[in-house]
């Protein structure tokens, strides 16, 4: 009777360490707290927005093309997600590591050399002093730009939309 008492004794030892109910040492690894972010109606309409780079490095993914930047515009036209956020759109379509305040800010830094010529090449960031924030489109290199708020929405309007042009920059994803 000792001896089976001495069994269940252990038993029941192991079994409560298993249980974790406090007998022993043992302990369990904290559960990881839920992540939680705000998905927006700019990251339905890009979902690879918010997709980190794949690379092991950290460093950004793929540079994009002028055809890729300019594609980025199409695939969203008649879209209002990022109406008022126009250097955002500028910056997600050439995949851009680079941020820029506003498109004023874009246009004044030193990120690329300022053209006022009015024949900005195809994928080139195209500029206007529309308010303290300015304006940024992409050139289509026919006189034409895709931007946003084109009758609040992405769209492609003559150069000549967005009144008071300042100038452009050649595209990149730097």
């Amino acid at each position: 009777m000792q001896k089976l008492a001495r069994i269940i004794g252990t038993l029941g030892v192991a079994v409560a360490i298993a249980a974790g109910t406090g007998f022993g040492t043992a302990t369990a690894e904290p559960r990881p707290a839920e992540v939680y972010s705000p998905v927006t109606a700019a990251d339905i309409a890009d979902p690879t927005a918010i997709l980190p780079a794949d690379s092991a490095d950290d460093e950004i993914g793929t540079l994009q093309t002028v055809e890729g930047a300019i594609a980025w515009f199409r695939n969203r036209n008649g879209s209002t997600a990022y109406d008022g956020y126009c250097e955002r759109a500028v910056r997600l379509a050439w995949n851009r590591a680079t941020h820029h305040a506003s498109a004023i800010a874009h246009w004044r830094s030193s990120d690329g050399a300022r053209h006022t010529g009015n024949n900005p090449p195809r994928g080139a960031f195209v500029f206007w002093n529309i308010s303290a924030y300015g304006h940024v489109g992409l050139s289509d290199g026919n006189g034409g730009v895709w931007a946003t708020s084109v009758n609040g929405r992405i769209g492609h309007v003559s150069m000549h939309y967005f009144a008071n042009y300042l100038g452009w920059k050649p595209g990149n994803s730097n």
